[in-house]
């Protein structure tokens, strides 16, 4: 195939996947093209969308590469589906930011940070795919180890950890980043849109 065909392939590709698709997943379909040289496509695409005003990119989050709608037409995309969000609550996104800068973490070692009981926030993170078990500490007991999954760094955006913000010391004021990101764009995840919410209820990212 061409350079031009390639790149078609390509968007194609991404245009119908619902989830961010690594450059590893788009070589085995494009096999004559090397991994380099599709990093390079997709930034010529980008930069033909951005030439053209168009209202969607690629967007590269959670490993991979996905075609996503610009956050300013968020209340159109939501005129049209019609579904209330499901927003985390302000407890639900504490617990994340905890487990997303400290994991591995226990649920003790949560509670000893919050304060609280945290056994019903961490099956609604899991209902959600936004954390998962990563073993066990070999201690009395057994206790489980949580950390965040690829569906957190989609929901939030963030093509790895690293992106999160550097914290000098670990405090309850440093949560707020994860609610600002809540309020300002978030992954439908059943429109593959990313969308921008208010403090209203909000629909996503992932």
């Amino acid at each position: 195939m061409d350079k031009e065909r390639i790149k078609q392939v390509i968007e194609a590709l991404l245009f119908v996947s619902d989830k961010p698709v690594s450059i590893e997943a788009l070589k085995d379909v494009v096999k004559e093209v090397e991994h380099a040289e599709i990093r390079v496509y997709i930034e010529e695409l980008n930069k033909e969308y951005a030439s053209t005003n168009r209202s969607f990119a690629i967007k590269e989050i959670a490993g991979g590469f996905q075609m996503l709608t610009d956050p300013m037409y968020s209340k159109w995309i939501s005129a049209l589906y019609k579904r209330p969000p499901d927003k985390l609550t302000g407890p639900a996104l504490e617990t994340l930011a905890i487990i997303a800068y400290k994991q591995p973490l226990t649920r003790s070692d949560i509670e000893v940070i919050r304060g609280v009981n945290v056994d019903g926030v961490l099956h609604t993170l899991e209902e959600r795919n936004l954390i998962r078990t990563k073993g066990r500490v070999d201690a009395p007991g057994r206790p489980i180890l949580y950390g965040t999954t690829n569906e957190f760094l989609q929901h939030f955006g963030l093509k790895s950890l690293e992106e999160l913000p550097i914290l000098k010391e670990f405090k309850e004021t440093d949560l707020d980043f994860v609610k600002e990101a809540e309020k300002k764009e978030v992954l439908n995840t059943e429109t593959g849109k990313l969308e921008e919410v208010n403090d209203g209820p909000k629909g996503n990212t992932t």
